[in-house]
């Protein structure tokens, strides 16, 4: 029940939506103007304009609002990401027209058919020039990050694209460019073969922190709660007494920004500790919680999370402009890690200008892996300056945004960055440990099939390397299918359920 008395009474419902409408349209139009300068393609004013009237709205809380309309038989503005004011407008035309306030509402109409469906298209385009033409049974692509092993073997590339991949994923983080290319060269003879287009992502790897080395004295060496080791940004291991487990961490001068009580995340958060004492040496590290009574045993390239420390790294490192010379001939989208502004986008652009003419430097897509709470906070400024120049898609990187906001955390941010994105006709790829024991071992657990039917929201689906890929892509497909048949995005589509069929045809 509206708690709200006024609301109640429609009279004072439609002045509310009037007033809503005004300050959504003068807010909107002011953060629009904000952006222009970096909107240097035409195409991209109707998506940011909507995206700015969407953020507009979600300034100020209408869930009042909403319960006041839904018994009139109204929208309940709840599914309007697409089309902000032409959804506000046709709820205040109907209640209006409802009340007898025809002449009040005299200049607004109903938006056509063709025109409110045109955001769905805008979406669509933008998703088949990034990902690829639209497979036959579902609109969420399916990528799939592909292993090293895939150079010699193109019979796995193929297997994987007759099961469902439409894209595949390189990541710049491991293997090196002459596997990179043999990769790429066997996906295009796949392509060939099967008559059939997989774009191929490069991801850049970015100011990624991982474990370089490990040493250790120990015979089965595992991190178990209270366990110390030491984390140093030397290349080999110091002389140090007292001290079991070494771990070298690839970007050295993270060590001098830690402090003590600085809490620290290993391998997306499957070992957690907190920082002890910082020496000369680096950080003494003692272990607060694992996934494992047994211990978790630490890995060599496994990922370092700092959520809570100032840590001041080049976005672009020196590996990464190396690896770009080799991209930027070769990728169909080019992927970044640890975007976390417009700014950091103008460097990729500029950098991309300096490897490419200018055309193609603003026409290949881009893909921002939004991975830290700041890069929430700033995403619309990062869709702007992205997508006003450039296609462009957001991955959500589930793994580090996890580690960095926190699980709870989680839930909300990654539905957040589906409707903002929704709002901007930007696609989405849901990502990180996708359908993850499927891959590992055959068997989906019950939670990542739901996780897996909630990323059919998205435009596209990522899987992470396993032995069981090629099924479990297999698997996802149908998923997907599925729950196609059942809502898209947040509309639900309600077909005819055989549950119901049988009780109404029961004799």
């Amino acid at each position: 029940m509206v708690k709200n008395s006024y609301l109640s009474n429609p009279e004072k419902l439609y002045e509310k939506l009037i007033s809503l409408r005004k300050k959504v349209t003068e807010e909107g139009d002011r953060l629009y103007q904000k952006w222009q300068p970096f909107l240097k393609e035409e195409n991209q004013e109707s998506s940011a304009k909507n995206l700015a009237y969407y953020l507009a709205l979600r300034n100020h809380d209408i869930r009042k609002i909403q319960e006041a309309l839904t018994p009139w038989g109204l929208s309940s503005l709840g599914r309007l990401e697409s089309r902000v004011l032409d959804n506000l407008n046709a709820v205040i035309l109907s209640l209006g027209t409802i009340l007898g306030k025809e002449k009040e509402v005299a200049e607004v109409d109903y938006p056509s058919m063709d025109y409110y469906l045109a955001s769905s298209k805008e979406l669509e385009k933008n998703t088949a020039t990034i990902f690829g033409k639209k497979p036959a049974d579902r609109f969420t692509r399916i990528m799939v990050t592909i292993p090293g092993q895939a150079a010699k073997d193109s019979k796995f590339i193929e297997d994987l694209m007759k099961a469902g991949m439409n894209v595949a994923r390189l990541n710049c983080a491991h293997d090196d460019p002459e596997t990179w290319k043999a990769i790429i060269k066997n996906i295009r003879k796949c392509e060939k073969k099967l008559d059939q287009k997989c774009q191929v992502l490069m991801d850049i790897a970015g100011p990624k922190a991982r474990i370089s080395w490990i040493f250790t004295s120990l015979k089965k060496p595992r991190v178990k709660v209270g366990n110390q080791f030491l984390l140093t940004g030397s290349d080999t291991p110091p002389k140090m007494s007292g001290i079991e487990l070494m771990i070298g961490c690839n970007i050295p001068e993270i060590i001098s920004h830690l402090k003590q009580g600085d809490p620290i995340k290993i391998d997306d958060g499957i070992v957690e500790g907190v920082i002890k004492e910082v020496t000369e040496e680096g950080a003494i590290v003692e272990t607060t919680k694992v996934d494992s009574k047994k211990g978790v045993r630490l890995k060599a390239e496994k990922g370092l999370n700092f959520p809570a420390s100032e840590v001041k790294m080049e976005f672009i490192t020196d590996k990464d402009k190396n690896d770009l010379d080799f991209v930027c001939d070769h990728a169909d989208i080019i992927g970044f890690s640890f975007v976390k502004n417009a700014g950091d986008v103008q460097e990729i652009q500029q950098e991309l200008l300096k490897r490419m003419p200018k055309k193609k430097a603003q026409t290949i897509p881009l893909m921002a892996k939004i991975e830290t709470v700041e890069a929430v906070r700033k995403l619309p400024e990062i869709i702007v300056a992205a997508a006003g120049q450039n296609p462009f898609s957001v991955m959500i990187a589930r793994g580090d945004l996890a580690v960095e906001a926190g699980f709870l955390r989680l839930a909300e941010l990654q539905q957040e960055i589906l409707w903002i994105c929704e709002a901007a006709d930007v696609p989405v790829v849901w990502g990180t440990q996708v359908l993850e024991n499927m891959v590992a071992t055959g068997i989906p657990t019950r939670a990542e099939v739901t996780d897996a039917a909630q990323g059919s929201r998205s435009e596209c689906v990522m899987l992470n390397k396993g032995e069981y890929l090629t099924e479990s892509v297999a698997f996802l497909d149908e998923v997907i299918k599925q729950m196609h048949e059942h809502e898209y995005k947040k509309t639900p589509k309600l077909r005819a359920l055989n549950i119901a069929k049988r009780e109404i045809e029961k004799e």
